[in-house]
């Protein structure tokens, strides 16, 4: 099934069962009202969304109205925890490559993570409001999972029977605050502002075999400014799958229910072109990595971070064409006004 969360003034929204095609959507209202009340009883209260999700694709939803992305929240609008891997181990390749950087053996043993604020999530067509463009704004196209309880020291196997929901992400970065704030030895803070989500999150079973061991296998596709820069697949290179990532989390503490789960940046290993000159056909789905790439290919970053006024568009769709979690569609704007809600 497909969920989203509607604005209705609170913090927390209103939560709605979208049809497959995104199309129509009806409130959850009688069954729950807001997500997280779904994963503290996914036994008992998912079984009821599925019925009223099945009415909705057959039509026989009697309150259904049309689905309208730009009233969505994030599908979880905050949450007890966010927890962002680097799951492509390429990406840290391609970074630590163009710094003159080898990747430690660990990196290949052990996930990056970092944990994330999850008390203010951007919705889907939520301008991205920033002080200062000197700070090198950065999208960063991920996907995430949502997860039921998971108990401490669980193995990635029964880590990934806790996922619950599948979305998409802009894990935002502020590229020129993170050397000094790594350089004091206590990981990223201030260079990682709110991150936003797709519109839609979606129970596995709705990606049929494009999920397959803890990786979606689709391609998540990256415009900026209008112009595609990413069509980057989720599945082949992805080194840690999530219930690896959720052990992670969970080696020393409990996961508990409406955690989310990210799995870093997507990217994929060039393959050698003309004269033998590596080349990335597939795109890039942040621009450090572009930066990385062209200083390892040129000797220097020649793209520039993004700009007041630029706009980001980040999608994810199924093998029959269909976008399967909508579209993140974002403008990078200046600080002006507040986003502090009333």
């Amino acid at each position: 099934m497909k969920l989203a969360t509607y604005r209705d003034g609170s913090r927390d929204g209103q939560l709605v069962v979208v049809s497959r095609d995104l199309q129509s959507a009806h409130y959850a209202t009688g069954i729950a009202g807001r997500l997280q009340q779904v994963l503290d009883d996914w036994n008992f209260l998912a079984p009821q969304l599925q019925d009223l999700y099945d009415a909705l694709n057959q039509g026989k939803a009697r309150h259904a109205f049309p689905f309208d992305p730009a009233q969505c929240m994030a599908p979880l609008p905050r949450a007890y925890q966010w927890a962002d891997g680097s799951a492509y181990i390429n990406h840290v390749e391609l970074v630590r490559a163009a710094r003159n950087a080898e990747v430690p053996q660990s990196f290949y043993e052990d996930p990056l993570m970092y944990q994330g604020g999850s008390d203010d999530f951007l919705g889907p067509q939520e301008d991205a409001h920033f002080r200062n463009e000197a700070w090198g704004i950065d999208f960063e196209a991920e996907v995430a999972v949502v997860t039921g309880d998971v108990p401490m020291g669980a193995t990635p196997d029964q880590a990934l029977d806790g996922v619950r929901l599948v979305m998409i992400a802009n894990d935002w970065s502020l590229r020129n605050l993170i050397p000094n704030e790594l350089a004091k030895g206590f990981g990223f803070f201030q260079s990682k502002p709110a991150t936003a989500f797709g519109p839609v999150a979606v129970t596995p079973d709705e990606l049929g075999d494009a999920w397959q061991g803890g990786r979606v296998h689709l391609v998540l596709q990256s415009s900026w400014n209008g112009r595609k820069v990413g069509m980057c697949e989720a599945g082949p290179d992805m080194t840690f799958h999530f219930g690896q990532l959720i052990a992670h989390v969970c080696k020393t503490r409990n996961v508990r229910a409406g955690s989310i789960v990210g799995s870093g940046t997507v990217s994929n290993k060039g393959v050698a072109g003309a004269g033998g000159k590596t080349e990335w056909p597939k795109g890039y789905s942040c621009i450090a990595e572009k930066r990385a790439i062209e200083t390892i290919q040129d000797g220097k970053p020649t793209t520039e971070f993004m700009r007041f006024g630029d706009t980001i568009r980040i999608e994810m769709k199924g093998k029959d064409g269909q976008s399967v979690f909508g579209a993140i569609e974002q403008k990078v704007v200046g600080p002006q006004g507040s986003t502090i809600p009333a």
